[in-house]
């Protein structure tokens, strides 16, 4: 927006103060030039006296030359001193211009941190600072997930490619297997560019929010993945109280799939275990899901909810998924307000909890 030019507010301040001062000078001056008026009237009416009279007239011009000089000085300091103390005001405002300007720039590892003790201008810059780190860290992960997300995607169809160049090469090779093998590629694509698609909804918080029951989400998400993990042989177990939370039915019920997918693939090879379970604390409802399985450090677990980490290894085959389960997770989480935690079993596994604000308190059930 074009605007045109104005005062600095260096000068407007400078301008202030000496304007501040000024009055009170001409209010001091004023003062004492009333009690002298005063003085003469007193002095003709009590005694008559001309030489009185003629005293007083000395004394108010005498007063003038002294007034206005006095009024200049104030004049004058109230300008150098203005100046000088408003620069001293607006100084860590200029530090946070420079850092903006930084900012649009390109260059957000910059930081204002301002010395000094907490006032609303050092609450500025550090809140500056914090929100210059945040925005940091968005963007530094935001190019991490895009070049993760073009590597997965280039994969498939890489190998699409090939098969396809394969299948034209070789007229005599066998088609049906080539088209077996183009089908699961292209699932696997459709379901990466699926799971970008509701990442990114739910980042954008683009969804209406009403109550949901995350224990009828979970007797959803567990009859869905039973077949998984009866072929996995892993045992499901699922209890807990009504959990009702405001958010969105869908997003949420991807949540509680993704967990419960997750910790049936990454599982024991045989005999393996997962417990989801709802409850309720004061003002939150929380959905835990725990699983056997390998044996994970703190470090390891705190990168899971990353785009395209999968534990130990990486697998690209039955129903592993794309790499996106947690961080769909961690996104919808935070998009319902809510806080998720990674904690390692000590007997091999993971515990995942979802906390969410409640609704309402609630009985319970099961």
């Amino acid at each position: 927006m074009d605007r045109a030019p104005g005062l600095s507010v260096r000068l407007k301040l400078t301008l202030s103060y000496a304007g501040i001062i000024m009055l009170a000078g001409v209010i001091l001056l004023a003062a004492a030039g009333v009690v002298l008026l005063r003085y003469r009237q007193l002095g003709i009416d009590a005694q008559g006296d001309l030489e009185i009279s003629a005293q007083g007239a000395f004394l108010l011009r005498a007063f003038a030359p002294a007034a206005a000089a006095a009024l200049t000085f104030l004049l004058l300091f109230g300008l150098v001193g203005g100046w000088f103390l408003a620069g001293r005001m607006l100084a860590p405002l200029t530090r946070i211009t420079d850092a903006t300007r930084m900012a649009t720039n390109g260059s957000l590892s910059h930081r204002i941190r301002l010395p000094g003790r907490t006032d609303e201008l050092r609450e500025l810059a550090d809140a500056f600072d914090t929100m210059l780190a945040r925005l940091e860290a968005h963007v530094a992960e935001q190019r991490r997930f895009a070049a993760n997300a073009s590597h997965e995607l280039r994969t498939p169809l890489a190998i699409s490619q090939a098969l396809l160049s394969v299948a034209r090469t070789d007229p005599n090779g066998d088609t049906g297997k080539i088209i077996d093998r183009l089908h699961s590629v292209n699932t696997r694509a459709i379901d990466l560019t699926e799971a970008l698609l509701v990442l990114s909804r739910a980042d954008q918080r683009s969804f209406t929010r009403e109550p949901v029951d995350l224990s009828l989400l979970v007797e959803e998400a567990v009859e869905t993945l039973l077949p998984l993990a009866e072929k996995r042989d892993v045992a499901l177990e699922a209890s807990g109280d009504i959990a009702t939370t405001d958010g969105s039915q869908a997003l949420l019920l991807q949540l509680t799939t993704n967990l419960v997918h997750n910790a049936v693939v990454h599982n024991l090879p045989e005999r393996g275990t997962v417990w989801v379970r709802t409850s309720l604390r004061p003002g939150t409802v929380v959905l835990t899901v725990e699983n056997t399985g390998d044996k994970l450090t703190r470090q390891l677990a705190s990168t899971l909810t990353e785009p395209f980490q999968r534990g130990t290894k990486r697998i690209h085959a039955d129903h592993a998924g794309v790499g996106l389960g947690l961080a769909i997770v961690k996104t919808i989480t935070h998009a319902h307000d809510g806080t998720l935690t990674l904690t390692p079993r000590p007997d091999g596994g993971l515990r995942i909890t979802v906390e969410l604000p409640a609704t309402a308190p609630h009985t319970g059930r099961h």
